[in-house]
């Protein structure tokens, strides 16, 4: 009894001490990152990121996450020499950078103007379509990738007047987490953490005829499983499964990043999406549609794509399954 009672007490100590210390962690990597990002807020926007970008491409090499990202690379670009996988990782770390450097001069970035006799550090492909959507009495869904400056979109999406609500995934740092909210510009529309409870939410704001939009390029543990630079990996079904329940029409958009701090946002033609014997929208065929769409937007600029993600981690039961047929493969 006596005994129980001690490894009891123990293990929880142990848990509230490491609980503390990640919190402890959390606070010193938030702060560290805001004062940071306040040094650059001394800076002209201009040599504020290329200063971000240029110190990225020296640090981002030596932490932990770097070899993730090669090993990705050299999986998914088994043609490219080691100094081509390099060069995109630093080109990523330096996207990074400019993406977290980017939230201070998020007014003072996104200049464009539907009625500007000449381009500014923001150009739009697909206007029409924002035009058409924010007009329109019913329900859409635009979805994106990480790439470039994703957080753009939805500030232009208001510029034209479509009312949108934007899924995102906060950080797992609290503090970076809450001031990342705090620093987002109103006029990008409501946001919604992706939370237990999410879709849910989103669902009650297509019901209304509303817009949503959501990144769909992430790990989702016990998603569908999709083929993404030819191996598998997990992907939310969400996106598939409301445009099944709503019949409503998908869009792609994305940022891409220019030369010079400049951004060209895109929003192409909506999806033909797959449709099951009975016409109603197929999921996984679905799901699989929107990962290829990613690809394609990563294979124009892999620089511009977080490969340090472990997009491609397979977990839970799937993942024993899988191991088990290409078992018996090898077995025969």
């Amino acid at each position: 009894m006596v005994g129980n009672a001690l490894r009891k007490a123990r293990r929880d100590f142990m848990f509230r001490y490491g609980r503390r210390l990640r919190q402890m962690e959390h606070w010193l990597v938030a702060r560290l990152a805001m004062v940071l990002l306040w040094l650059l807020r001394l800076l002209p926007p201009d040599s504020a990121l290329n200063f971000a970008d240029r110190a990225a491409r020296r640090v981002g090499p030596l932490v932990g996450r770097h070899r993730v990202a090669v090993n990705n690379l050299r999986l998914a670009y088994p043609q490219k020499s080691d100094a081509e996988i390099e060069a995109i990782a630093r080109d990523m770390w330096g996207n990074m950078a400019r993406l977290a450097a980017e939230y201070i001069f998020l007014d003072a970035l996104f200049d464009f103007d539907p009625d500007a006799s000449k381009p500014g550090r923001v150009e739009v492909r697909g206007v029409e379509h924002f035009v058409e959507i924010a007009g329109e009495k019913k329900s859409h869904i635009l979805f994106t990738g990480h790439l470039g400056n994703f957080e753009l979109l939805p500030v232009a999406a208001a510029t034209f007047g479509m009312n949108i609500t934007a899924l995102f995934r906060p950080p797992n740092n609290p503090y970076l987490a809450d001031y990342i909210h705090s620093t987002r510009r109103s006029s990008m529309g409501a946001l919604l953490p992706s939370a237990a409870g999410a879709s849910f939410a989103l669902a009650a704001i297509l019901e209304k005829g509303g817009n949503i939009g959501v990144l769909v390029d992430q790990k989702f543990s016990g998603g569908v499983e999709t083929d993404f630079f030819g191996r598998p990996c997990q992907t939310n079904p969400m996106l598939g499964m409301l445009a099944r329940h709503y019949d409503c029409d998908v869009y792609p958009a994305r940022c891409v990043r220019l030369p010079g701090n400049r951004f060209r946002l895109e929003i192409e033609d909506k999806l033909d999406l797959p449709r099951t014997a009975d016409g109603s929208v197929d999921v996984d065929a679905t799901t699989q549609l929107l990962t290829d769409v990613v690809e394609r937007w990563v294979r124009e600029d892999p620089g511009q794509w977080m490969w340090f993600h472990k997009r491609w981690e397979i977990s839970g039961r799937r993942r024993k399954r899988r191991q088990a047929k290409q078992a018996n493969l090898d077995a025969q």
